[in-house]
C-alpha cells in the first residue's frame, strides 16, 4: 500500500501527540506511584498501556519483578524494551486473570471508554494481590455550557458528542473514588487535576493537535462550524479565554491483608 504525503502528516501529528501526552500526563502518574511502598520485586498490571512509556518505567522501578503492558493495540509497544515486561494484545472489557496475580494496577484514560467500567473494576480488583494497590486515572468534562467563551462552549460541546458517539462516558472520572470504595479497597485517596485551555502551554498544544486531527471530523459531521473551530485553536494562548473544561480524577486504594 502506499503511504501519501497526508497519510505521513497524519502519522507525525499522532506521534507527536502521544509523545506531549505523555509528557504531560506521566510525571502526575508516577508522583503518585512513588507514594506507594513499590517493591523492586512487584508484579505489576498496567491496563491500557498505550505507547507505553508508564509500562517501560515501572518495569524499571520493579526491576526484580514484572510489568505486564496490556491493550487492544500494541503496535507501538516495545516488549524488548525491558527484560521484564510482557506485552499483550488484549480486550480490556473481556480480560481476567487468577486472583491475586498483581502488587500493583494501573490505568490511565481507559475505563472511561469501556461499556460498563464499574464490572470490569471490580473484577479487576480481585486481581490484586493482599496489600496491593490500584491506580485509575480517568476524565471529567464539566458542562460544555458553562465554558467561559461561546467558541468554548461550542468546541467542548462537539467533542462531547463525539465522545458519546463512540461509547465513552466523559463523567465516569467522578465516580472513581466511590467505585474503588464500593470494590472493596481502603484507604482510597484522591487528586482532581484541572485543565483545558490556558491552564499551561503544553495543554494549549495538546488541545491544537487534537484539534488537527480531529477538527475535520468534527466539522464534517456538522458538529461545530469551521469558523468556531479556528477561533477557538486561534484564543488557545488568549487570557482572556482561559477556561477549566475538564478534570483528570486520580483515584488510588490499598487491599487489605487477609
Amino acid at each position: 500500500m502506499t503511504t501519501t504525503a497526508q497519510d505521513s502528516d497524519t502519522a507525525s501529528v499522532e506521534a507527536a501527540l502521544s509523545d506531549l501526552w505523555e509528557s504531560i500526563y506521566d510525571p502526575g502518574s508516577r508522583a503518585i506511584i512513588e507514594q506507594l511502598p513499590i517493591g523492586r520485586t512487584w508484579r505489576i498490571l498496567e491496563l491500557g498501556a498505550g505507547a507505553g512509556s508508564m509500562a517501560y518505567w515501572l518495569a524499571e522501578r520493579a526491576d526484580q519483578g514484572s510489568v505486564l503492558a496490556v491493550d487492544s493495540d500494541t503496535s507501538a509497544l516495545d516488549p524488548d524494551r525491558r527484560p521484564n515486561l510482557e506485552v499483550t494484545r488484549l480486550d480490556i472489557a473481556e480480560a481476567d486473570f487468577e486472583p491475586g496475580s498483581f502488587d500493583l494496577i494501573f490505568a490511565r484514560a481507559v475505563f472511561e471508554h469501556l461499556e460498563r467500567p464499574e464490572e470490569v473494576l471490580r473484577r479487576a480488583v480481585t486481581w490484586l494481590a493482599p496489600g496491593g494497590h490500584f491506580l485509575v486515572e480517568d476524565f471529567y468534562f464539566l458542562p460544555s455550557e458553562h465554558c467561559a467563551t461561546a467558541v468554548g462552549r461550542a468546541l467542548v460541546g462537539a467533542y462531547l458528542k463525539g465522545w458519546e458517539a463512540a461509547g465513552a462516558d466523559m463523567h465516569w472520572g467522578r465516580r472513581l473514588p466511590a467505585t474503588l470504595a464500593r470494590a472493596g479497597l481502603g484507604s482510597v485517596d484522591l487528586r482532581v487535576t484541572p485543565l483545558g485551555p490556558g491552564q499551561h502551554a503544553a495543554d494549549n498544544e495538546l488541545m491544537r493537535l487534537r484539534m488537527k486531527l480531529q477538527g475535520a471530523g468534527l466539522v464534517e459531521r456538522g458538529l461545530v462550524g469551521a469558523e468556531d473551530l479556528d477561533r477557538f485553536v486561534a484564543n488557545l494562548d488568549d487570557p482572556t479565554a482561559r477556561d477549566v473544561t475538564t478534570l483528570l480524577f486520580s483515584a488510588w486504594g490499598r487491599k487489605d491483608t487477609e
